[in-house]
């Protein structure tokens, strides 16, 4: 190995070179705040009001405690500058998707630039950022190249480590989760290794090239989001049956091998983004991917038919099973009996209580939530809709979608949709439940997490 780059890991943990992490969010800021366990970091980021509670030891997402900030060896910045005095530079910014549901790599970009501006012989940067296959060769690299005058291999190296953060979950953290990493050749393999290992005690598993560390970890987030949707087809299916989805995947879980996927709402900013960049980076290769893209159509669907399946029984409607669903061909045709329903609905002055609207059970991302859909599809059929969630901050779901948290619910409603399952949420119980309904009010139990309350009230779920 270059005798310089042999020195790197010792050079962070004597403290005569920084770390820096590019990007402070739910991927960076834990990562930045594990290194500075044992080496100098700086993170930077662009939102001045973030830095700002960094350095008063608070993480806005609440994933991260108090506690975490003390006896750090860190400092906050949004000057990019800093990055001059850093050896080893990880960028961990967000890869959305546009509202074509293509890959928007100007985060990512960004942040290339404001690294490539600053870049030095021997310095290595670790790209954490999820993207498609080829993309940090073919697009950072060379960005890189150009902003500052020098060779990727020859004059700094490059590397790929996907990031594994399930934002929520307390027991697969950073450090006992195995970090994929690779390189842009052995050299830049052999020192990077040892760097991650540092702060990941599960250790390393060493990919053969960035382009394998790209895919797998879109690969990932694509089986879960296709084994998701495969679910939330079949209660579809299940649906018109008359059949309760969760009794026959109960049924079905007796047998050893079956695998325990269930349906439900899929966003955030990962298992329903991913999928897209690998749609993306395979229409570049001609080639149309089946699976993948059915199953985004299926899952980006739900929303809208759990409120057209909710209107539906409200307004007693003779079909219930003849609900929205997933036809041949990618076509979500309407069921007739909602769509003609909308005026009644306006006439009977209908409300319906929609309990959570973050991403996920027990954080506060609001990012890509599939929820949302369940409350413009109601308010289409002019129906009142309140929404509560102990999580979602409301100034941000208002600056995003146009909808309004309240603080709480008010007096009954005609029905309850619990969308996310909340801890609190989970422990109301059937009179919890009850106080909030009309009689003979309908609960919508997306998770179907209150499944042996069925015969207390109306009830339907996935």
């Amino acid at each position: 190995m270059d005798r310089n780059y042999m020195e790197l890991l010792d050079e962070l943990l004597e403290g005569r070179m920084k770390l820096a992490v590019v990007g402070l969010g739910y991927v960076g800021l834990p990562l930045a705040l594990e290194f500075a366990r044992f080496v100098d970091v700086v993170g930077v980021d662009v939102d001045e009001a973030l830095v700002a509670k960094l350095w008063q030891g608070v993480d806005p997402n609440g994933e991260i405690g108090g506690e975490s900030f003390v006896d750090r060896r860190i400092s906050f910045t949004t000057n990019p500058a800093e990055l001059k005095g850093a050896r080893f530079i990880v960028v961990a910014v967000p890869t959305p998707v546009d509202k074509h549901n293509k890959p928007d790599l100007s985060p990512l970009m960004g942040a290339t630039r404001s690294v490539g501006k600053y870049l030095k012989r021997g310095d290595v940067v670790v790209y954490e950022s999820t993207v498609y296959p080829g993309c940090t060769e073919e697009e950072c690299v060379p960005l890189l190249e150009s902003l500052s005058g020098l060779k990727c291999g020859v004059d700094f190296k490059v590397g790929y480590s996907p990031e594994r953060i399930n934002p929520g979950d307390t027991e697969h953290s950073l450090q006992n989760t195995v970090k994929i990493v690779s390189g842009c050749d052995d050299v830049a393999l052999g020192v990077i290794a040892p760097v991650y290992e540092l702060v990941v005690k599960a250790g390393v598993h060493r990919a053969p090239g960035m382009k394998v560390a790209e895919a797998a970890k879109i690969i990932e987030n694509t089986q879960r989001d296709v084994n998701i949707a495969l679910m939330n087809e079949l209660s579809i299916l299940f649906n018109r049956m008359g059949i309760n989805t969760y009794d026959v995947l109960k049924a079905a879980g007796t047998k050893w091998n079956f695998l325990p996927f269930t349906p439900g709402l899929v966003g955030g900013h990962c298992i329903g983004v991913d999928p897209y960049y690998l749609v993306h980076k395979a229409a570049a290769l001609k080639y149309h991917t089946q699976m993948v893209a059915s199953g985004r159509f299926v899952n980006d669907s739900m929303g809208g038919y759990i409120a057209k399946q909710t209107v539906k029984r409200l307004l007693g409607a003779s079909d219930v099973s003849g609900a929205a669903g997933v036809a041949p061909g990618g076509a979500s045709p309407d069921g007739g009996a909602a769509v003609a329903a909308a005026p009644a609905a306006h006439r009977a002055g209908l409300r319906v209580l929609v309990m959570g609207f973050t991403y996920k059970e027990n954080v506060s991302d609001i990012r890509n939530t599939r929820v949302a859909d369940i409350v413009h599809e109601l308010v289409s059929y002019n129906i009142s809709v309140d929404v509560v969630d102990p999580k979602a901050d409301a100034s941000e779901v208002m600056e995003e979608y146009g909808i309004t948290i309240t603080d709480s619910a008010s007096g009954r409603y005609d029905a309850v949709i619990l969308a996310v399952a909340h801890k609190e949420y989970r422990e109301m119980g059937a009179e919890g439940i009850s106080a909030l309904l009309e009689d003979g009010g309908l609960f919508v139990d997306v998770r179907g997490l209150f499944r042996e309350l069925e015969g207390k009230f109306r009830y339907w779920s996935l």
